[in-house]
């Protein structure tokens, strides 16, 4: 039994084998079919194809090549613990996710995509795995019909941290993203970021401030910490050089996620990070880099308002750790 089967841009979703699995369907898929089976601890994924000259020895899920294929379908059974599978650890659920890729030719009429699949299974009360470390570095949240995810990743963002303690003076890979549902395509912006040493900010906590004034990264200005280059509009990616802050002792960084209308770029939405020898520079367009001029006073809206609602985006707090910054002199 397949639990889904997609066709055209839609989003279908269903249960199979006590797994929810979601898909979310490429453009490339009005093109193709394709079916997927959750198993307790493998995916098996067929993908049909009706594009002329498509080569489907070209996909890959993950890491990982077919295990089959024919001139138009390609055939993929892999472990959960193979292909690169990502696994994000929530309250209660355990949620694998990966990417089927086309990978063209450079004299391929057909264009290269790529299709998320995602399994999530429910979280049973007494699971327990070495993999269990993922738990405090990546948390997602539910806004309306968009999710939020945040946490740690490892040295080229392709996957979760495998560690959450970090040298004094390295880099701490963070990255946030965001699932768009029904919504419009939305640029996903980090409005503001602090370390401290509570899970709950109180009035009372010390605090570390990494991101404020709307999108300016203080870090940026006297260390190697910057946003890396988009790869896609609904997600971010931070490079943090660890900090003297609360060493050898439990940190979190507490951030608000911006989900905002890509168009809509202002002083108050924005990224913009620091470069040395250039100065203050917008991540998602250079020549814009006027909007973080602000950066060294106070950034404000030119409008008389600036509501976040669900006409432009919305606003999620979130938060990731702990994790612990250690002295290597100690």
């Amino acid at each position: 039994m397949h639990c889904v089967s997609s066709k055209h841009s839609v989003m279908m979703v269903s249960f199979c084998q006590g797994a929810l699995l979601l898909s979310l369907a490429a453009a490339m898929a009005v093109y193709a079919d394709m079916k997927v089976d959750c198993g307790p601890d493998f995916v098996t994924l067929m993908w049909t194809e009706s594009r002329p000259q498509a080569d489907t020895s070209l996909l890959r899920l993950g890491s990982c090549f077919p295990t089959s294929f024919s001139a138009s379908e390609a055939y993929f059974y892999v472990d959960l613990t193979d292909c690169n599978f990502r696994i994000l650890v929530t309250g209660d659920a355990l949620v694998y996710s990966n990417d089927l890729t086309y990978v063209a030719s450079a004299d391929s009429y057909n264009l290269a995509f790529t299709h998320p699949v995602v399994c999530a299974y429910e979280r049973p009360k007494d699971w327990y795995s070495s993999q269990q470390i993922y738990d405090p570095v990546f948390k997602t949240y539910g806004l309306g019909d968009l999710q939020f995810n945040i946490g740690l990743m490892n040295d080229d963002f392709s996957g979760p941290a495998e560690s959450t303690s970090f040298p004094l003076g390295s880099i701490i890979p963070i990255m946030a993203s965001v699932v768009q549902k029904t919504h419009q395509p939305l640029l996903l912006l980090l409005e503001e970021c602090v370390a401290a040493t509570t899970p709950e900010l109180h009035p009372e906590s010390t605090m570390y401030p990494i991101i404020s004034n709307k999108g300016c990264l203080l870090e940026s200005v006297s260390s190697r910490s910057k946003f890396e280059p988009r790869q896609k509009s609904s997600e971010i990616r931070l490079s943090l050089q660890t900090f003297k802050f609360a060493m050898g002792e439990e940190v979190f960084i507490h951030c608000k996620l911006l989900a905002w209308d890509p168009n809509g770029l202002d002083s108050t939405k924005k990224a913009c990070h620091f470069v040395k020898g250039h100065g203050w520079e917008l991540l998602d367009n250079l020549a814009q880099s006027n909007l973080c001029d602000c950066c060294e006073s106070k950034c404000k809206s030119r409008r008389q308002r600036s509501v976040v609602s669900e006409k432009h985006g919305m606003v999620q707090k979130a938060v990731i750790g702990p994790f612990t910054i250690t002295d290597v002199n100690s």
